[in-house]
């Protein structure tokens, strides 16, 4: 078993014409040279190189001859003392030296009447760093459509660009959220890229924490309305459940979660249910049992793509839009991924599912219940029996009409519905008592 990768030690940037502290190659004694700030440059206008100001053992000990350096007290030849080891920890540490370098650059502004000189990455180099890692050097890369997204997502954030990344704080990133007049889907996707971007830093040593992970969209989800898929485009989606898309908006519609929770989203097979969610406190980490009837649909979707939702969401809506087009169910208005929500409901309160059961597994608020809200805890077999109350309306195919079943039983519920047969439904289909 190979050993982990050691991790690349990062230090805090230094300003301009500060100097720098480079690790040079090789097994030295003392690795890292302390260089004064470049002030001659070639005809081409490149920088001189300059002779080092001393060797090191340390990089924070070469940062204290440059702070002498600065301060008119270091003497050629003359080290100065090494800084006392009071200070163990890395974190620390940068955290002494980002202060040191706060008021230098402070006291520089002043003395030069020059802006404060900028210390660490702007948000916007953050951001190139990212862009780089995820969609140009990346051996496996999102899609063109995610890329896009991206790029938009960040445009949006135009107030940040120019600030100094390990300088922004919860409230900054907030503030953008709370300002930005788009849509709940868009600042979704706001939201996601600072999410991107601080787990790409914290990896890069370039931030101390991850601000982005309680940030919070403050309006309501303009994509809460919607209208159920009805009985007969169930049924003519259960015609075509091999295809990979209707087989995911069939499990959307038998389990309920937002679209953009079945990226996340936890699969047991073995005990067979969901857990996930996104959005509110009841929404969070709610668990749904899967209904028997999608179970291998699921089965089937995480052994061919080793996980729910493989593509984007942006590209699981064209698809969708294109297959229930070629069904001749769009709906009026259009069906959207929502609409497996609504259908979930729907089915919920048709099939007589208790209501306080619905609201835990579409994780909706008990609102002034405080007795369900606090108290009301369900087990998953508890959950698994309201949820399989919910009968699935099956359809097959014979002698060129269309007959439905309710399962699971099957005694007594075979009839015509409707004629004639889909498109690409032809010849005479068996009747079996065996359902899924």
């Amino acid at each position: 078993m190979s050993r982990p990768k050691k991790k690349k030690r990062t230090y805090p940037r230094l300003p301009n014409k500060f100097g720098s502290i480079k690790k040079l190659s090789g097994n030295r004694t003392n690795p890292y040279g302390v260089y004064p700030p470049t002030t001659e440059y070639d005809e081409d206008g490149r920088p001189k190189s300059v002779p080092a100001l001393a060797y090191v053992d340390d990089w924070y000990y070469g940062f204290s001859i440059l702070t002498a350096y600065h301060a008119g007290t270091y003497v050629p030849g003359i080290y100065p003392p090494p800084p006392a080891p009071k200070i163990t920890s890395p974190d620390q540490q940068d955290a002494v030296i980002r202060d040191i370098i706060r008021d230098y650059n402070k006291v520089r502004a002043v003395a030069t009447g020059q802006p404060e000189v900028l210390a660490g990455p702007t948000f916007a180099e953050v951001y190139e760093g990212f862009y780089k890692a995820r969609y140009i050097t990346a051996k496996k890369r999102p899609s063109k459509s995610a890329e896009g997204q991206t790029r938009a997502a960040y445009k949006n954030c135009a107030v940040l660009h120019d600030r100094i990344f390990r300088d922004l704080r919860h409230s900054d990133l907030q503030q953008v959220i709370d300002n930005c007049p788009l849509s709940y889907a868009s600042l979704e996707i706001i939201v996601a890229l600072y999410k991107q971007m601080y787990n790409y830093a914290e990896n890069e040593g370039l931030c101390d924490k991850n601000y982005a992970a309680a940030v919070k969209i403050n309006i309501e989800d303009d994509e809460e309305s919607g209208i159920p898929f009805s009985e007969k485009e169930l049924g003519t989606l259960w015609l075509n459940k091999d295809d990979p898309t209707i087989e995911m908006l069939l499990i959307m519609c038998y389990s309920g979660y937002r679209i953009t929770a079945y990226k996340t989203l936890y699969v047991d097979l073995k005990e067979q249910y969901f857990k996930g969610g996104i959005k509110t406190r009841y929404g969070k980490d709610r668990i749904v049992p899967i209904h028997p009837a999608i179970l291998p649909l699921v089965r089937r979707r995480i052994k061919r793509d080793g996980e729910l939702l493989a593509i984007t969401t942006s590209n699981f809506r064209k698809d969708m839009y294109t297959r229930l087009k070629d069904l001749g169910i769009p709906g009026t208005p259009k069906h959207t991924p929502h609409d497996c929500r609504h259908t979930f409901s729907w089915l919920c309160e048709k099939y007589e599912v208790s209501e306080n059961d619905r609201k835990r597994m579409l994780g909706h608020s008990f609102g002034s219940d405080i007795t369900n809200s606090t108290y009301g805890h369900r087990t998953l077999k508890e959950l698994r029996g309201e949820i399989c109350k919910i009968k699935v309306c099956r359809y097959f195919v014979a002698n060129g009409r269309i007959f439905k079943f309710i399962s699971p039983v099957l005694k007594n519920t075979v009839k015509p519905l409707f004629s004639p047969c889909f498109t690409g439904f032809t010849g005479t289909f068996n009747v079996v008592s065996k359902l899924h």
